[in-house]
C-alpha cells in the first residue's frame, strides 16, 4: 500500500497528465490558459522533489544521494528546457514521452516516492506537509528566441 509521499505525489502526476491531455487539444491547437496552469503546476512539481524530496532522502541516508537523483535531476532539466517555448502539439508530445519513461522512476514499490516513505517513516505526513507548503515557482514568459534549440520546438 503507498504511503502518504507517494500517494501525495503520484496524485499530483495524475493531475498534470489530464492538465497536459486537456491543454494539447484534438484539433491541434493548444489551450493557453490551461497549458499555464500545467506549466505552473509541473515546475512546483519539479520543485518539490529537487528542494524537499530528494534532499531530505539524501539527508536521511548520510548524505549519500540516491542512486536515481543525477537521472531525476537531468530529466528536470530537459523537462524545464522543454517548458521555455510556446506551447506546440509536438512540445506536448516531447513532454508526454518525456514524462512516461520519467514517472516510473518515481512511482511504485521500487520509485522514489515508495523509498522517500521508507527514509520519513513516522514523518511522512511532515513530508508531506512540507510539499503542499512549496510555493509557485517564478514564472518567466515563453521564450521563442535564437536560443532555443531547434529540437525543442
Amino acid at each position: 500500500m503507498p504511503g502518504p509521499i507517494e500517494t501525495f505525489m503520484t496524485a499530483d502526476h495524475r493531475r498534470l497528465d489530464e492538465l497536459l491531455a486537456k491543454a494539447d487539444r484534438a484539433d491541434g491547437t493548444i489551450d493557453v490558459e490551461v497549458y499555464a496552469v500545467f506549466r505552473q503546476g509541473l515546475l512546483r512539481h519539479v520543485a518539490m522533489e529537487e528542494k524537499i524530496l530528494l534532499p531530505h532522502a539524501k539527508g536521511k541516508r548520510g548524505g549519500e544521494s540516491l542512486a536515481v537523483a543525477a537521472k531525476l535531476r537531468k530529466d528536470h532539466g530537459e523537462i524545464a528546457a522543454i517548458l521555455v517555448p510556446s506551447p506546440t502539439p509536438d512540445l506536448c508530445a516531447k513532454l508526454r514521452a518525456l514524462l512516461a519513461r520519467h514517472n516510473p522512476l518515481e512511482e511504485g514499490a521500487e520509485g522514489l516516492y515508495a523509498v522517500c516513505d521508507d527514509l520519513a517513516g513516522d514523518e511522512a505526513e511532515q513530508v508531506v506537509e512540507r510539499l503542499r507548503a512549496q510555493p509557485a515557482v517564478p514564472m518567466a514568459p515563453h521564450y521563442d528566441g535564437p536560443l532555443v534549440s531547434k529540437h525543442r520546438r
